[in-house]
C-alpha cells in the first residue's frame, strides 16, 4: 500500500474514531442527565419557625420514606407588614393583646397578596410546596373577617406564620405550583379560596343542639403530657383528584388532630371530595381546587399514621388503630408524581 493511501486510511479511522467517542460522551451525558433529573426535584415545606415540631417531622419522614428529601422554605414577608426580625410587629396585631393578626393587617394581606413580597425569590425553583398542621389562623384572614373564638385555652396563632402562608399559597395557586395542605394547611387553603370558617368543633356542635364526642381530637388526659391523634373514617368522592391519590374512596382509622375546620366551600372554586360524619353531620375532611392542577388538602393527618408504622413517632403502641401505612402511602407518591410532572414541564 503507498504511503498516501495508508496516511488517508489512518486520517480516516480517527474521523471515525472522533465521532463513535462523541455519540458515546453524548449518550453517556444524556443518561446522566435523565437519571439526575428526580434528584433536582425541589418539593418544600412552607416556612414555619419551629421545624421541630412533629407536625413538620413526620411530613419530612413521610415523604423520605416516599423517596423525597424535603426542605422548608425560607419565610415569606410583605413590604407592607411591618416586622420585629422575624415577628409580626405589635402594630399589625390585635388591640385585645391575644396575639392575631389585627382586622386592618388581614385586610392588607387579603388586599395586597404576595405584590410587594418576597414569593417569587423564595419559591422560583420549587416544584410543589406542603402546608403541614399548627396553630389557629387568624379570623381576620376569613373572606367574612371574625372576631376570635374567646376561649382563652384554645389561644394559639402565629401572626408570622400566617402571612408567610398566606402568601406562599397565594402565590403558588397563581403559578399553578403543585401543593398539599394537611390540618392547618386544609383550613389555610379554604381562607385564601374564601371558604367560611369553624373556629372551634365543640362550640359549633353545641349551638347545633348535636352531641359532640371529640371525634377530631380526643380530650388531653389530666397530668397527660402528650395528646394523641384520634382515629375516624373518611369518606372520599369518586372521581376526585383526592380519591385518585389515595387509590380509594374509603379511609379508615384517619389520624385527627383539631379543633377548628372549613364549613361550607359554597361560591368558592373549591370543591369538597372528603368528609366524615360526626352524629349525623358531615364535616369537611379534604377539599381540592377545581381550577388547579394539583391544589388539594385534608383535614386529617396520614403522615401520623406513616410514622407510627416505621415506629419512629411519639407513641407507636396503638399504630393498629390508624389507617394502615399502604392506604396511606400512595398520597405522597402522587403527590411526588405530580410535582415531578411540573418539573419535567418546565
Amino acid at each position: 500500500m503507498k504511503k498516501s493511501h495508508k496516511l488517508w486510511l489512518f486520517i480516516a479511522i480517527l474521523i471515525l474514531g472522533g465521532i463513535a467517542l462523541f455519540f458515546i460522551l453524548n449518550g453517556r451525558n444524556e443518561k446522566e442527565s435523565n437519571t439526575s433529573k428526580p434528584d433536582e426535584l425541589k418539593i418544600a415545606i412552607a416556612w414555619r419557625s419551629d421545624t421541630d415540631n412533629e407536625f413538620c417531622t413526620n411530613i419530612i419522614r413521610t415523604f423520605k420514606e416516599a423517596g423525597v428529601e424535603v426542605v422548608v422554605l425560607p419565610q415569606i414577608k410583605a413590604t407592607y407588614i411591618e416586622y420585629d426580625s422575624n415577628a409580626v410587629s405589635a402594630t399589625c396585631l390585635d388591640s385585645a393583646g391575644i396575639g392575631y393578626l389585627s382586622n386592618a393587617c388581614g385586610k392588607l394581606i387579603r388586599n395586597n397578596s404576595y405584590n410587594g413580597s418576597n414569593a417569587e425569590e423564595v419559591l422560583k425553583n420549587v416544584d410543589g410546596v406542603i402546608f403541614t398542621g399548627g396553630e389557629d389562623i387568624a379570623p381576620s384572614l376569613y373572606a367574612v373577617q371574625q372576631d376570635w373564638h374567646h376561649i382563652e385555652s384554645e389561644i394559639d396563632f402565629n401572626p408570622a406564620r400566617d402571612v408567610s402562608d398566606y402568601l406562599t399559597m397565594s402565590y403558588c395557586l397563581d403559578k399553578n405550583i403543585p401543593i398539599i395542605g394537611f390540618c392547618r394547611g386544609s383550613q389555610m387553603l379554604g381562607v385564601v379560596s374564601g371558604a367560611t370558617m369553624i373556629q372551634d368543633l365543640p362550640t359549633w356542635f353545641s349551638e347545633q343542639n348535636v352531641k359532640y364526642n371529640y371525634e377530631h381530637r380526643r380530650e388531653k388526659a389530666e397530668g397527660e403530657n402528650y395528646r394523641d391523634y384520634t382515629p375516624h373514617d373518611v369518606s372520599l368522592t369518586k372521581g376526585s383528584i383526592l380519591s385518585y391519590m389515595f387509590g380509594a374512596t374509603n379511609l379508615t382509622g384517619c389520624p385527627s388532630w383539631h379543633h377548628q375546620a372549613i364549613l361550607s366551600v359554597e361560591g368558592t372554586p373549591l370543591r369538597v371530595t372528603a368528609t366524615a360524619t360526626v352524629s349525623g353531620i358531615e364535616t369537611i375532611e379534604g377539599i381540592e381546587r377545581t381550577d388547579k392542577q394539583c391544589a388539594v388538602a385534608v383535614q386529617f393527618h396520614p403522615e401520623a399514621a406513616i410514622v407510627k408504622h416505621l415506629g419512629c413517632g411519639v407513641n407507636n403502641a396503638n399504630a393498629s388503630q390508624f389507617m394502615t401505612y399502604e392506604s396511606a402511602m400512595p398520597l405522597f407518591r402522587r403527590f411526588i408524581e405530580c410535582c415531578r410532572n411540573r418539573s419535567n414541564t418546565k
